[in-house]
């Protein structure tokens, strides 16, 4: 298999920038294949954020520049990982049975608590990059997409879809095996090992491990396996957690 469709697919569902017209149904495999390249699809969409970061910083205060890479990434990605944030929140507190949750989550309609949850997480979000250490901004900037998306990977390895009637990410999950895993971990251990050191790569990678370890339970135990919107909200959580985190992990160096 071509690992160029792959990449294509990756690209053109993580991020609202077409890059081929040439590329359509994809088949399940190449689908589970095309996790594989989300950790590089994250560093490419970092490596933006971090450029602009640095002209923008030429003629904008720090808490304008925050602002608007958070503009950015919404728009590079469409916002789909924050509509599935807002859907969890909604789900998880509307919902007493596995299946209210699904159902509430499957509403197009963002709730009060939907719409709380996903202002408090861009709320966090601007804080973690207006409390990063100027020096570290560069590096933080480009692994952040990266770390999300491998989380995104970590989650649905191994996970049943919960949904009896399928969704967009069933097609996802019938075939993902280790090794779509061990790509996009080896991906990210390299990025975060040459932008931040050994010390906090590995450090970061135990908590995002940690993280992930402990979404897979709740999405087991709140939902019975694994949705699009679960996987979104994934990323949106280990990013801002990464974020919140940086001033830990450099005091250790």
């Amino acid at each position: 298999m071509s690992m160029t469709r792959p990449f294509v697919f990756a690209w053109h569902f993580l991020t609202a920038i077409p890059i081929s017209r040439r590329y359509h149904d994809p088949t399940a495999d190449e689908l589970a294949a095309s996790m594989a390249w989300y950790s590089t699809v994250g560093l490419m969409i970092g490596g933006l954020l971090a450029l602009v970061d640095q002209v923008l910083r030429w003629w904008l205060t720090a808490e304008v520049v925050n602002v608007l890479l958070i503009v950015l990434l919404v728009l590079l990605t469409r916002g789909l990982h924050q509509d599935g944030l807002a859907d969890t929140v909604d789900g998880l507190a509307g919902g007493r049975t596995i299946d209210d949750r699904l159902r509430i989550m499957r509403d197009p309609n963002v709730g009060a608590l939907g719409a709380t949850g996903l202002f408090l997480s861009l709320l966090l979000r601007y804080a973690g990059l207006l409390a990063l250490p100027q020096s570290w901004r560069f590096p933080m900037l480009l692994c952040m997409p990266a770390v999300g998306r491998w989380a995104m990977v970590c989650v649905a390895w191994s996970s049943s879809y919960a949904r009896r009637d399928g969704g967009l990410a069933s097609a996802f999950l019938t075939n993902l095996s280790w090794h779509h895993v061990l790509l996009s971990t080896l991906v990210l251990a390299v990025a975060l090992t040459a932008g931040l050191g050994p010390v906090p790569a590995l450090a970061t990678m135990a908590l995002g491990t940690l993280v992930v370890v402990l979404v897979r339970q709740g999405c087991r135990k709140w939902f019975g396996g694994v949705t699009g919107d679960l996987l979104g909200a994934t990323n949106e959580l280990i990013e801002i957690v990464f974020l919140l985190l940086v001033p830990i992990l450099v005091m250790t160096r």
